[in-house]
């Protein structure tokens, strides 16, 4: 359906319909968009129709991509987006999805000037001017623990490549001090770098500790998904992320949870 109802020729684009039904399956698998309020919640659906529209969606190695699938990332990608907006992503036109992770070859140069070529296997990937490439499986997400969100994380580092490079700092509003997000992200990375190296249970993914710019983007997920748990590890970077996003989920998710203990038993 989504596909047939798209424009690629430059002429006026028609937003898709998307039945009461697939809506219900497609965010009940995506808990924590419950998080948002109502009103962020029809935005979020309206934006997500926009981006389906905007977008070519493409599988790779034969993969068939339903209207569910292209819904589910739709949504997981315009979160971050949900008060920046959709131009945040022009300047490209391509999603990639396959199905489960993929192998990129890499071409490294160590400092004696010596190639070393390997076969990177990955859950995603995201390119400067270039697609979002993404996996996914059959069991409608990615085989990730709570926390861990492939879509929200390379769409995160397409926000990082807006003004150049991943580095960890995207363009931040005329309200944010770039002195304070340097200052909570830097002691923030630095924390889990130490727990890295010295062999303790890191409180994010330990590949956040690969680079700034990944940690920027782990963070994102953990801002989205289980955003409480952020607040209480990196107080300073949820306020940073919250600022950045315009959004608390943290409230969302005790409001959720206070919801829930209140349901009779």
């Amino acid at each position: 359906m989504f596909g047939k109802l798209r424009n690629w020729l430059g002429f006026e684009q028609t937003l898709v319909d998307v039945p009461v039904e697939m809506w219900t399956r497609v965010e009940a698998r995506l808990p924590f968009l419950d998080y948002l309020e109502p009103d962020d919640r029809a935005r979020l659906r309206l934006m997500a129709r926009q981006l389906l529209a905007e977008k070519q969606f493409h599988g790779a190695q034969g993969m068939e991509l339903s209207d569910e699938i292209m819904l589910g990332i739709a949504l997981q990608a315009c979160l971050p987006v949900l008060n920046i907006g959709l131009q945040a992503y022009r300047g490209w036109v391509g999603i990639i999805v396959y199905p489960g992770d993929f192998v990129i070859p890499r071409h490294e140069m160590d400092e004696d000037g010596v190639v070393h070529e390997y076969d990177d296997e990955v859950l995603g990937e995201a390119w400067e001017g270039g697609p979002v490439i993404v996996s996914w499986f059959d069991d409608g997400g990615t085989p990730a623990p709570d926390g861990v969100n492939v879509v929200i994380h390379e769409f995160a580092h397409k926000l990082d490549m807006e003004n150049g490079g991943v580095d960890g700092l995207p363009p931040l509003p005329a309200h944010m001090s770039r002195r304070d997000w340097a200052t909570a992200f830097t002691a923030a990375y630095d924390a889990l770098c130490e727990q890295v190296d010295s062999g303790a249970e890191p409180v994010l993914d330990p590949y956040a500790s690969e680079h700034p710019g990944e940690f920027f983007a782990v963070a994102s997920e953990v801002f989205f998904e289980q955003p409480g748990y952020l607040r209480s590890v990196f107080p300073a970077v949820y306020a940073q992320l919250s600022a950045y996003y315009g959004l608390d989920p943290a409230a969302g998710e005790a409001r959720c949870l206070r919801q829930t203990s209140t349901l009779p038993s």
